[in-house]
């Protein structure tokens, strides 16, 4: 799948995400100044090393004659005391920098965590509808992880070695220029090597990410659905299929890790073999008196500070390719276009926001709508219908027949193609979208439930509601009574996706969310379906009450709990075919709903 992906390039618009991802690290600039200081400083004092090392080793040495600067001590034990005092300075050097670039690093990717996810669960149901739970997780955990490696360790690492490997370079010109140019014969064939390899590990390390997501992905989606796995025992055929997943995954990635150790090899190739033509060349002109035994040493320890930096390259150029990777898959989450931006607690509303509640008026004026994922199949074919405040709309039809669809296009998941939806007279466009669906409240057929208290659970229909109005949601919706018998009563925990809870509670819970945000759109969707027959006849006064005075549209397979609508809308293969009260309905003869009566009631209307 991914080994046609294009090769990046540089771009200006990768120009600009780049420094996207750069501007994460402006808040914290006055550190990162002080920390890359520590840095420089901590190298070159690293370089200062094998200079006084050589210093000591020509003033052990008799005869001799001084080529150090004067202001270097030629004194044995002086010596061995500054090399001792340059240590514990850089060694504190190195400290600050460790812990400040750490500190940098986590608090810019925390940044970065916080906005993509927040752009993540801003995007529109269209994003979600054509992507995969695991693979966006992935791009929360396993990406952003990477590029936090690359700020933390990579990168500082980068300038520390670059500063080694040039001043390095600098010094021991300084001491022997034939040994330099020696040394330096290996550098040309490395770059060639680095350029080709480059590609080719950027590619991979592409390859194994998205590799590596499809397992997630798999791992998503088999935890979701666990009660089905057991149910079918389908344990054998779920170990088996992440078992080929990660055989995949793993093929790419040994194939990378041969790529890297063929790099590294010719490197530790290229350059161990021009340290040993150095050395060769070094010891004969040691014997020949034309160097000095400390410049010899300070010669050695720098072409191996060189060797290292060098060495170091190949490694940290691995992990920036994979940073790349990483970087390029949350930049296109990033550039995904939110629904509406999110106003945080404390901020002031936009003046466009309108200031009073909707009354309930609905109007679907000739609406055609197609799944962007199935551009293919018109979903509905020129729907149109117009809802009174207050009113109480049944939609019933056979499965597939387009009902829960205008709900989606109701909360504005998505907008038709064609036609017109009406809310109080106006498009439903021009209200702010947020707006618009705090407006609204929805009690699913499948109540989902958040993996905190039965408090948290309902008050999430009204973030920062107060306990009493909590209570008396609750208490609405008959769920008073069985959360009180709990030993932690509100503060009971519901488990992931509400498991502790039965599915009759759950719902319970659900309505008591609604109740509390006091929508002037109800939307309930099979709301009763999970409960038992005394269960549901307490609920059932519950959302009687709910629903005076609110628009409420009722999707219901159970015709028995649509009987006190208002109106009922028939929908067939996404059309509205009848409409009426339920007797109007029953009437009349061939009609799609009186069949269905048929059917489920057995008997003749």
């Amino acid at each position: 799948m991914t080994a046609d992906l294009p090769k990046p390039k540089l771009t200006r618009e990768n120009l600009r995400e780049a420094a996207t991802l750069i501007s994460y690290l402006r808040p914290y600039r006055g550190i990162l100044v002080a920390a890359t200081a520590a840095l420089a400083l901590s190298s070159l004092l690293s370089l200062c090393f094998p200079f006084l090392a050589g210093s000591l080793m020509d003033a052990a040495t008799p005869g001799v004659p001084t080529r150090g600067p004067g202001w270097l001590p030629h004194h044995v034990n002086t010596v061995a005391l500054l090399m001792l005092g340059v240590l514990v300075v850089q060694a504190a050097s190195s400290y600050f920098h460790s812990t400040s670039m750490t500190s940098i690093g986590q608090s810019a990717l925390a940044d970065l965590r916080r906005d993509t996810y927040a752009r993540l669960i801003c995007l529109p149901m269209t994003f979600f509808s054509q992507s995969r739970v695991g693979e966006l997780n992935s791009r929360l955990s396993a990406d952003l992880t990477q590029i936090e490696q690359t700020l933390i360790m990579a990168i500082p690492q980068m300038f520390r070695q670059t500063l080694l490997l040039l001043g390095g370079i600098a010094l021991i010109a300084m001491t022997s220029a034939r040994l330099t140019l020696i040394m330096l014969g290996a550098i040309p064939p490395v770059i060639v090597l680095a350029v080709v390899f480059g590609r080719k590990m950027r590619r991979n390390s592409r390859q194994a990410q998205d590799k590596l997501a499809e397992t997630g992905i798999i791992v998503e989606e088999t935890l979701q659905g666990i009660f089905n796995v057991k149910a079918f025992v389908n344990e054998a055929f779920e170990i088996g299929r992440y078992g080929r997943s990660m055989d995949s995954y793993l093929r790419v990635a040994l194939h990378g890790a041969r790529l890297r150790g063929g790099f590294i090899a010719f490197i530790v190739l290229a350059l161990f073999g021009s340290i040993v033509v150095v050395l060769w060349s070094g010891a004969t002109l040691l014997q020949s008196g034309r160097i000095t035994i400390g410049e010899m040493t300070r010669f050695v320890l720098y072409t191996a500070f060189v060797a290292g930096a060098m060495g170091q390259f190949a490694d940290l150029y691995s992990q920036l390719q994979k940073a790349v990777g990483a970087t390029h898959r949350v930049r296109e989450l990033l550039r995904e276009q939110p629904e509406f931006a999110v106003k945080m607690p404390g901020t002031t509303p936009a003046a466009t926001v309108p200031r009073h509640a909707l009354r309930g008026e609905v109007e679907f004026r000739d609406v055609h709508f197609r799944y962007p994922s199935r551009p293919e199949a018109e979903v509905l074919k020129g729907i149109s219908f117009a809802v009174r405040p207050g009113e109480k709309i049944a939609l019933v039809g056979p499965s597939g027949a387009g009902k829960s669809t205008i709900i989606s296009l109701l909360l504005r998941f998505y907008d038709p193609q064609q036609g017109e939806l009406l809310v109080d007279g106006r498009p439903a466009p021009s209200y702010p979208l947020d707006w618009l669906r705090n407006q609204m409240s929805i009690v699913p057929q499948e109540a989902l439930l958040f993996g905190g208290t039965i408090f948290e659970n309902i008050a999430y229909g009204r973030p920062g509601a107060g306990e009493a109005e909590i209570i008396e949601a609750a208490r609405q919706a008959h769920a008073h009574e069985f959360v009180s018998a709990f030993p932690d009563g509100y503060q009971t925990l519901v488990g992931e996706r509400g498991v502790k809870l039965s599915g009759g509670q759950r719902q319970r819970v659900a309505i008591a969310r609604a109740i509390l945000k006091d929508p002037a759109i109800l939307i309930l969707d099979e709301a009763t379906s999970s409960l038992d027959s005394e269960s549901e006849g307490l609920v059932q006064l519950a959302l009687d009450r709910l629903m005076e005075n609110r628009s409420t549209f009722m999707i219901a397979h159970r015709l028995a709990t649509v009987r006190r609508a208002d109106r009922i809308l028939v929908i067939q293969n996404g059309m509205l075919v009848e409409s009426g009260t339920h007797s109007e309905l029953n009437q009349q003869e061939n009609g799609l709903y009186r069949r269905l009566a048929e059917l489920q009631f057995n008997l003749t209307l």
